[in-house]
């Protein structure tokens, strides 16, 4: 009898060859314990192919997470059509609005003529908004309405209202719409201030007219700002993402995880770069409250000039001698003439430490805690004056739409004059006449005559009718305590100098 008791042994015995000598037959009960420990092995080998690793299990999760953001927020995403009479210099205006390489994301015309009766057709444009109540009122950029002949507003199931503008606020780049509409589903609006940088976020909206479309990234920062780059308030902040946004999502949400709208996308950094600037949702909130209520948002001012003391180097530098046990503060560095603040106990100098009870420590807050108030709100402001901690009351006024408050400086002459070569700058005496006519006590000071170009005085905007009262917190009553203030200073330091210009008081550093 042959045999062959080959391949592998499941009891630990070496293989066995095939042989004419031997003849091996295993037992029974081995054999059918083989096939049971067989069967078990492939079996349990499929389950571990079959199951997913931990990382793909979590991306499949983060993917259903984008898949459940999108479908709770897309119905209340609309499409915006405008159209609009062409004006000549639209798109030269719209350029120069948008500041520097940035593009406000309302669609450009579809169709461009160049022909001499161009500019008396209506241009279509598109962008995107977002539903903030059920019975009609939409979120949008004032850039996407601003210059609307007739609305339309199209949902993502089809249907379609004509709208009316509700309010704008170009400085915030903030506009609520209206549709005669009941039973919609408005988007949950979030906390801004709570948005963390890296988190996931989506933009909704209609970028090159490609409506229902939604784009995924990071919230890459937050309290971008561009001063005086642009379109309107230039006091306005942003928050920063890589999601992909592009002409036509202008008005649009962008939507945290939780299915939360945290800002309304505004404007990109180019075409394809990957960086776009949205307007945070808390003051979105508190801007659309007055366009509903009022058609129109009215900011504060109390009319100061203001630098952070912990960042900016001149102040850092010299902040014992203006707040010796504070590290942390707003400096005013200025006061100007007939706001505000001049009615009130504030002076150039004085560091804010809190407004009503809260903590200040960067520009921001201090801008938004002043002009996000009702005018005519008699503001608490926490300073500190050298080692004094002082309470100082300020009533609020509406913003001036016209904030050129300069007065003409008289010609100087007459009067002794003193040189800071340093500086590039020259004073003399402020005689009767002079403190007459700029409203000042005699013996309260020495008036600039000259001032050298590109010094470091003129780097500074002193200019001729300054006064100086104040050297390094010491008070300067005439040219004589000039000359012994300017003998002590550091230079290299630098020299605080507290001056009256233009019959503002400013706080001015030079080194």
């Amino acid at each position: 009898m042959r045999g062959c008791a080959g391949g592998v042994n499941f009891f630990g015995n070496r293989p066995q060859r095939c042989d004419d000598s031997r003849v091996r037959i295993m037992h029974p009960f081995k054999v059918s314990f083989c096939w049971l420990l067989t069967a078990t092995f492939l079996s349990g080998a499929a389950s571990v192919l079959a199951q997913d690793s931990p990382g793909l299990t979590l991306a499949r999760q983060l993917n259903e997470a984008f898949i459940e953001v999108a479908n709770k927020v897309s119905p209340a995403v609309v499409v915006i059509e405008i159209t609009e009479k062409a004006d000549q210099d639209q798109d030269q205006a719209q350029d120069e609005d948008a500041g520097p390489n940035r593009i406000p994301q309302e669609e450009q015309p579809r169709h461009h003529n160049h022909h001499h009766h161009y500019h008396s057709r209506p241009q279509m444009g598109e962008g995107s908004g977002v539903v903030i109540t059920a019975d009609g009122y939409i979120l949008t950029n004032d850039h996407v309405v601003e210059n609307a002949d007739k609305i339309e507003v199209r949902f993502k199931d089809g249907r379609s209202y004509p709208a009316e503008i509700t309010g704008t606020d170009p400085e915030s780049d903030i506009a609520v719409i209206k549709i005669k509409a009941t039973g919609l589903t408005p988007a949950k609006l979030g906390n801004s201030d709570a948005t963390r940088v890296g988190e996931f976020v989506l933009a909704v909206g209609a970028p090159f007219a490609l409506s229902d479309s939604v784009t995924f990234g990071h919230v890459s920062a937050k309290g971008r700002s561009f001063e005086g780059e642009t379109r309107g308030y230039s006091d306005q902040d942003f928050i920063q993402t890589d999601a992909s946004i592009n002409p036509g999502n202008s008005g649009g949400p962008l939507v945290n995880l939780y299915g939360e709208v945290i800002a309304i996308n505004t404007m990109i950094e180019g075409m394809n770069t990957g960086i776009g600037f949205a307007v945070p949702i808390n003051l979105a909130k508190r801007v659309k409250d007055h366009l509903i209520a009022e058609g129109k948002f009215t900011r504060s001012w109390i009319g100061i000039g203001i630098a952070e003391l912990k960042d900016e180097r001149e102040y850092r530098d010299l902040g014992k001698d203006l707040a010796p046990d504070t590290e942390s503060g707003i400096v005013i560095t200025e006061i100007r003439a007939k706001g505000p603040a001049a009615k009130s106990g504030l002076r150039a100098g004085d560091v804010v430490v809190s407004v009503e009870g809260k903590p200040v420590e960067t520009a921001r807050q201090l801008k938004d805690a002043i002009s996000l108030e009702k005018p005519g709100h008699n503001l608490a402001l926490s300073v500190v004056r050298g080692r004094e901690h002082l309470l100082v009351t300020v009533k609020t006024e509406a913003l001036p739409s016209d904030l050129g408050l300069a007065q003409s400086a008289p010609s100087l002459s007459g009067a002794p004059e003193a040189e800071s070569p340093s500086f590039g700058m020259t004073v003399q005496a402020l005689t009767s006449d002079l403190a007459e006519r700029y409203g000042l006590e005699p013996d309260s000071g020495v008036i600039v005559t000259v001032v050298e170009r590109d010094s470091p005085a003129d780097a500074e905007g002193i200019q001729p009718g300054d006064v100086i009262q104040e050297i390094n917190r010491q008070r300067i009553a005439n040219l004589k305590q000039f000359r012994q203030a300017m003998k002590a200073v550091d230079a290299k330091k630098g020299v605080m100098f507290d001056l009256i210009s233009e019959g503002s008081s400013r706080l001015v550093i030079l080194k």
